[in-house]
């Protein structure tokens, strides 16, 4: 089994800790400061629309609309999350040693965290629009900010599913070289015993045959953890609006 790096001194998510230690490749810290950094990604269209919801007049709550309990909320996200962790953590692993049937899942569940948060961000603004015209506000700054940053985050995310193939191939390398020299070892000691045997009805050990489930298997496991690494990543701004709810 190959052996994936473990770089010390590695910061931020646990999905880029995560995919560093995969991949063979470390993670520069960046000497930007996080506000220069995330404006690079808006727009000057997205600054002006950014601006306009942080320095307009509150809006007034809309009369009579009934303000749904934090725990409803609570209790519906955790619904969802709980839908697509257990989506993510059931069937994994695939008995082929073919990276495409792992590229068509892992997508398959970034497609899903998308439909299922998606619409649960989108409630949570409107019961903070409901609540008071604070909440509105910080409801309206939300709704910007995700128009402006998320296609960024699906374009990076997107990339994960490379890193993983570049992962499986370095796995499948390496077992098919241990499972090369164990064949070669098994061949050796086959014809050792021939030499050694006195007569041709001598009975010899065959080669030794390694177990191909066992990188799959890892492999699935750690597919796994990116995955729910990822899933962690996508609910970050539903835990900020649920946080706010809660006050």
């Amino acid at each position: 089994m190959v052996q994936v790096s473990r770089r010390p001194g590695v910061t931020g998510s646990a999905l880029i800790r995560l995919l560093t230690r995969l991949t063979e490749h470390g993670v520069p810290e960046s000497k930007q400061a996080f506000a220069e950094r995330l404006s690079q990604w808006l727009r000057w269209t997205d600054a002006i629309s950014l601006s306009s919801a942080l320095n307009s007049p509150p809006a007034t709550a809309r009369t009579g609309a009934r303000a749904a309990s934090a725990s409803a909320e609570e209790r519906e996200c955790a619904r969802v999350r709980s839908a697509l962790t257990k989506a993510i953590t059931e069937g994994t692993a695939f008995s082929v040693d073919d990276f495409a049937p792992y590229r068509q899942r892992y997508i398959a569940r970034q497609q899903a965290m998308e439909a299922g948060i998606a619409p649960l961000r989108g409630r949570l603004r409107t019961v903070l629009a409901a609540r008071s015209p604070a909440m509105a506000r910080l409801a309206s700054v939300d709704a910007v900010m995700e128009q402006a940053l998320d296609p960024h985050e699906q374009r990076l995310l997107a990339t994960v599913p490379s890193l993983l193939d570049k992962y499986f191939k370095r796995l499948r390398q390496a077992h098919q070289a241990t499972q090369a020299h164990e064949t070669d070892e098994a061949a050796q000691a086959v014809a050792g015993d021939a030499q050694a045997a006195d007569g041709p009805g001598k009975q010899t050990s065959s080669p030794v045959q390694t177990q191909p489930a066992a990188w799959l298997d890892a492999f699935g496991k750690d597919m796994q953890g990116v995955l729910l690494a990822e899933l962690d990543i996508r609910f970050q701004p539903v835990e900020g609006l649920l946080e706010a709810l809660r006050t």
